[in-house]
């Protein structure tokens, strides 16, 4: 029989062989297929021809047969979408747009004609003349074809005899009716018995049965005679493919035979040698594997060692590390199948371990002696717990510092206050119980030097706070660098891998243009370097030393994350460790900074956090009005303290504070607010106690003006040798002039310089202690003019009257206090920022209220003259003797006030009011000559008049001072009628 479709094509046989055929040209049909490396040099022994008759397994097994095709002939040629059916195929093939072209006759093709069959037809015409001859000695085919019909006609009449139960595919005498159906027992089944009539029936249906099977018989025989020639056609084929199998039994063996002596001389000793190193590494492999299964078991072990000795990082790492490898490299081990969740209790128990652990370190360094020079308290020990909480994402750890931060205020405070209590031994602390209430019995120095000691103790707590935080923010930055540098490398790589796919996309292109295979551009760009890494790794594997039980960094047994683990960057913190940043700290940039942020908002909190307690501190200290009594020197003292540790503080955490600023700025207020008082009223007792008498003017008050002179306004030290022996003066000599003054004058010159000076001290307060000396320097000016021009010292001093003299007195402190405004205002202009130059308009509005009293001061002396003259002159007669009596009183009552007010009031200010003085006489004088009509006609009363005239003018000249005075008389006289 011929092979089946499925079978391999047939071997090569001889050319009389009916069913075998040699392929001439194989490569002409199918695609060449690449051959398989000469592995044999050298031919084996044997038959050479028989070699090659036989069939090739390696050639033959790819050859192309039609049983290959996909698509039958029927449905290449029925393509419903053309009406020609011509084009139907090469439409299939080539697309729609395919279109029949004349083809262009081959110039290498002769052209055929009718004489190159001649000797063609010669040769065949004996051979037609022999079939015709044989076709005239066979029946012709109707013939054949019509003894067949009537043949097969009357075979079909005798089948149809047979019944049709007999033709059933599921004809079975098991089933009861088709066995009742074919043998009726109704002809056999009587009640009389066995009879003549049943043998009969039964006779007659055995020859029925047996007609029928002849006929069948005789179908089958005539069938087989029909197809006899097929049959015994098939016979010999039988025979001759058994001879075919047996050709090819012995070519397969003698193939074995020459495969198994190429495998015994070239491939079993090389492919042993491939399996014993194949085998070596498996070996290597499984003992590298239980070495990794080893490390692993000793994991526990190894965390508690190292928890032990506070390296959380070290246990972290290991823990991840192991947890990697039991997913990727030893997953599915059952030992290991509760390691696993083990590791995630021991890593959440590390994590409740290690906020613990900052805790107490927290509290140790924040309660540690503040006499300890050491900033840093076991530099490494911070820097492992900060890395161990940021790699577990335990972000909080700064609000527990912060915690700790707040109790170590409290109680450096309690501290401090326990021990200056101690050493104070005025204070009974069985009786007083209560710290605060001891704390508030201590005097100013004792108070002074307990709150100098806590502010050291803040300041050094604050570096400490600061060394502690810088090495925190290092270790963040550290990290944070650390990530930028390592997405830089990620970036760099991925422009490398972008290249590199680019340039192979278009090698690949390049192959596939030239018809060579993908696979191929990939076996030699990219496999070969890998077969040659694992080469190396197979080569070096053998020799290499064994892995350690705590260490998996052979490449047998390291996986990817844990290599990649042991790439770390070094970082040096300020303090100077050296700190390893992990790659697997899985923070963002943005976490990142935002923890930089709050770990300089903490730092800034921890300013707060002592100024704060200090200003509770001061409070409970001020409940009782303590700081409120202070003088102006303690105050000035607590100040200077306050803001020196305000600057400290702040150069310390870089931000100021405001709340101990604020707290100050308070009692600023406060003790100015007193400050004002105490002098306010110190002035108006002193005012109220005026008797407006010049007094004398002691050294130390001579000496404060000539400090002022020299344009330094300070309250100058006492000299107590020289001050005793200098005697007081009877004027104040400022810039060359003499200044006589009440002694209120002087101490109000010293409390003015003691507002100035507390500027200075305090500069803070600038602006309400210039609102409070403008409010001074209008009270005394009001005051002053009350007791004075208002008379008001006749009902609280008791005098008598208010002289003339009282009168250029106050004008002449007026005049004093006028001379050193500019000087004031000077002072607070330079300490006064720009923004408040407008208060100084009360300078201005001081300077004109007291040049105004000055004037009316300066109109009262003249008034009183004024109404002196005015009863004298009314009571004038025009007779002898001359000088009159009256121009005797004037006389008289102009030198008195001559030497009332000269030796108080400057000599051009004495010549003006003079002059005033003067006018208002001259015109009193004028009037009543006018009333008596006397006229200046020469006559005997114009010449009286004369004479009293020349008697008030010289009288008048002849005063100290006013012998230059322009007394001009002419203009009382009326003119002549």
């Amino acid at each position: 029989m011929a092979s089946s479709h499925s079978s391999s094509p047939v071997p090569q046989g001889s050319s009389s062989d009916v069913f075998f055929k040699i392929e001439v040209d194989p490569s002409k049909h199918i695609r060449p297929v690449p051959s398989l490396p000469d592995v044999c040099p050298k031919e084996p022994t044997g038959d050479s021809h028989s070699l090659y008759v036989a069939p090739s397994l390696v050639t033959d097994q790819h050859r192309w047969t039609v049983y290959h095709s996909k698509v039958n002939l029927p449905a290449a040629l029925n393509d419903p979408r053309l009406a020609k059916r011509e084009s139907d195929f090469f439409t299939k093939t080539w697309g729609l747009d395919f279109v029949d072209t004349e083809v262009i006759p081959s110039f290498y093709l002769p052209q055929i004609s009718k004489e190159h069959f001649t000797v063609y037809q010669q040769e065949i015409s004996q051979r037609e003349k022999i079939h015709e001859r044989c076709k005239n000695i066979c029946p012709p085919k109707d013939t054949f074809e019509r003894t067949l019909l009537h043949t097969h006609d009357k075979s079909r009449t005798d089948l149809e005899q047979v019944p049709k139960i007999f033709m059933k595919p599921d004809f079975a005498l098991d089933d009861s009716l088709t066995f009742n159906s074919v043998l009726p027992w109704s002809h056999f089944n009587t009640a009389g018995g066995k009879g003549n009539r049943d043998a009969a029936s039964s006779k007659l249906l055995q020859e029925k049965l047996s007609h029928y099977l002849d006929i069948v018989e005789v179908n089958i025989a005539h069938q087989i005679s029909l197809r006899s020639e097929a049959f015994f056609h098939a016979m010999t084929s039988q025979h001759e493919l058994q001879d075919y199998l047996k050709k090819t039994s012995q070519a397969v063996k003698m193939l074995r035979d020459k495969i198994a002596q190429i495998d015994k001389v070239m491939c079993e000793g090389s492919l042993h040698i491939l399996r014993l190193a194949l085998t070596r590494n498996n070996c290597v492999k499984v003992y590298n594997k239980l070495k990794l299964m080893a490390t692993v078991h000793q994991t526990q072990p190894t965390v508690q060692v190292l928890l032990s000795t506070s390296e959380f990082v070290g246990a972290l790492d290991l823990i991840a590390t192991t947890q990697e490898v039991l997913q990727q490299e030893l997953q599915g081990i059952h030992s290991f199948r509760h390691l696993g969740s083990q590791l995630c209790e021991l890593e959440k128990l590390i994590d409740k371990m290690m906020i613990a652990e900052f805790s107490t370190y927290s509290h140790s360094d924040l309660n540690r002696p503040l006499e300890d020079d050491c900033q840093v308290l076991e530099e490494e020990r911070l820097i492992s717990l900060v890395f161990g909480l940021l790699k577990q994402r335990k972000l909080n750890f700064l609000e527990i510092y912060g915690e700790k931060m707040i109790i170590t205020a409290k109680n450096i405070i309690k501290q401090c206050v326990i021990n200056k209590v101690s050493q104070t031994e005025e204070i009974d602390t069985d009786v007083v119980v209560k710290l605060a209430d001891q704390m508030r019995m201590l005097n100013f120095p004792q108070w002074f030097d307990l709150l100098k000691d806590i502010f050291s103790k803040f300041t050094i707590f604050l570096q400490r706070v600061k060394a502690t935080l810088s090495i925190i923010h290092s270790v963040v930055l550290s990290v944070l660098d650390k990530n930028q540098r390592t997405r830089e490398l990620e970036e760099i790589s991925q422009q490398k891998n972008a290249a590199k796919d680019n340039s192979l996309d278009t090698e690949v292109a390049y192959l596939i243009h030239e018809g060579m295979f993908i696979s191929d551009a990939f076996g030699e760009g990219e496999l070969t370097p890998i077969a040659v890494d694992t080469t190396s790794q197979r080569n070096a594997s053998p020799n290499s030393e064994p892995c350690s039980s705590d260490s998996v960094s052979e490449p047998e047994c390291t996986t990817d994350s844990s290599s990649s683990k042991e790439h770390t960057s070094s970082s040096a913190i300020p303090g100077g460790a050296d700190i390893m940043v992990s790659e697997d700290m899985k923070l963002t940039d943005s976490e990142l900074g935002k923890l930089a942020n709050n770990i300089q908002e903490l730092l800034y909190s921890a300013s707060d956090i002592c100024h704060d307690r200090a200003v509770k501190f001061l409070m409970s200290r001020a409940k009782d009005g303590f700081l409120e009594k202070l003088n102006s020197m303690e105050f000035i003292t607590l100040s200077r303290l306050m803001e020196t540790f305000i600057l400290d503080t702040e150069q310390i955490c870089g931000r100021k504070s405001t709340s101990l600023l604020g707290a100050l700025q308070s009692q600023a207020i406060k003790f100015v607010n007193r400050f004002h008082e105490e002098r306010k009223t110190k002035l108006s007792l002193l005012l109220d106690n005026e008797r407006w008498k010049q007094a004398d003017v002691p050294a130390e008050f001579q000496d404060l003006v000539d400090s002022l002179s020299d344009g330094k306004i300070a309250l100058p030290e006492k000299k107590s040798g020289a001050t005793e022996e200098r005697k007081p003066a009877e004027v104040l000599i400022v810039e060359g002039q003499q200044y006589a003054v009440v002694g209120t004058v002087l101490l109000l010159i010293r409390i003015i310089l003691e507002y100035c000076q507390c500027v200075d001290n305090i500069p803070s307060v600038t602006t309400d202690m210039l609102t409070r000396l403008s409010d001074l320097l209008k009270y005394f000016n009001s005051r002053s003019c009350q007791l004075v021009l208002g008379a008001g010292a006749l009902q609280v001093v008791g005098l008598k009257t208010i002289t003339t003299k009282n009168l250029a007195l106050s004008s002449r402190c007026l005049q004093l206090i006028v001379h050193y405004i500019p000087v004031i205002r000077a002072h607070f202009e330079a300490r006064l920022p720009p923004k408040q130059y407008s208060m100084l308009r009360h300078f201005d509005h001081i300077t004109k209220d007291y040049h105004d009293h000055i004037a009316e001061i300066s109109a009262k002396l003249v008034a009183i003259m004024d109404s002196l003259f005015d009863k004298l002159l009314s009571k004038y007669e025009v007779k002898a003797p001359v000088p009159s009596a009256c121009f005797r009183n004037i006389c008289k009552q102009m030198t008195k006030m001559h030497e009332a007010i000269f030796d108080l009031l400057p000599e051009e200010q004495t010549q003006m009011l003079f002059l005033r003085i003067n006018a208002s006489y001259k015109l009193h004088l004028k009037k009543q000559l006018s009333h008596l009509n006397v006229i200046n006609d020469g006559g005997p009363q114009n010449g009286l008049v004369t004479a009293d005239v020349a008697f008030y003018t010289g009288n008048l000249q002849a005063l100290k001072g006013l012998k230059d005075l322009d007394l001009n008389m002419a203009e009382i006289w009326e003119q002549k009628r």
